[in-house]
């Protein structure tokens, strides 16, 4: 990876945040899915002085912020912690529900659905979705493919938790749509 410009610190309630932008190229894996991706950017999640995770952004030529459940995108996290799968599924129902309301059985099956696809994770380990217009979510870890929701409604909320103006940390919104700009995006390559 090289750095392409230096970087820019956030500093949040919850942490420090540095947006940088990297040339980076689109995993293999998610370039059917994101096709002239480009990183719109990345930020470090931490809590209370520990690193949680490093989240990275891709976005394709057009990505709106004010309507990104309308693009193909993708959000890896590439985790600096060990998580039991079940405890991710538990705290991104936590987070889902500062986006929008739930009924109790869809918060059940949406995170039945979570902890059936997301695995336990070490520090350096990622897990990537991708988001679908009008269909769902599919999820990659470590580059190999974990599964679907095919729901655009859990979409919306799941990728609400860092893309929404609703966000707990808007600091990181900012920092991961940093480049999310039609006109900066118009000239990408694949």
């Amino acid at each position: 990876m090289k750095k392409i410009a230096s970087c820019a610190l956030l500093v949040g309630a919850t942490g420090i945040f540095c947006l940088q932008v990297l040339a980076q190229e689109v995993p293999a894996e998610l370039r059917p899915s994101v096709p002239a991706g480009a990183v719109s950017g990345q930020a470090k999640l931490t809590v209370w002085g520990f690193a949680v995770y490093q989240a990275t952004l891709w976005v394709v030529p057009g990505f709106a912020e004010s309507r990104y459940e309308q693009s193909p995108f993708a959000l890896e996290l590439a985790y600096l912690r060990d998580f039991k799968g079940a405890d991710i599924a538990k705290r991104s129902i936590a987070e889902m529900r500062r986006q929008a309301s739930m009924t109790p059985a869809q918060e059940a099956v949406w995170e039945s659905q979570m902890r059936a696809l997301f695995p336990d994770v070490q520090s350096g380990e990622r897990i990537t979705g991708v988001n679908q217009p009008g269909s769902g979510a599919v999820f990659w870890s470590n580059g190999r493919l974990l599964g679907e929701v095919r729901d655009p409604a859990f979409a919306k909320q799941f990728f609400g938790i860092w893309l929404s103006p609703q966000t707990s940390e808007p600091q990181m919104r900012r920092a991961l749509l940093a480049q999310a700009k039609p006109s900066t995006l118009a000239g990408a390559t694949p």
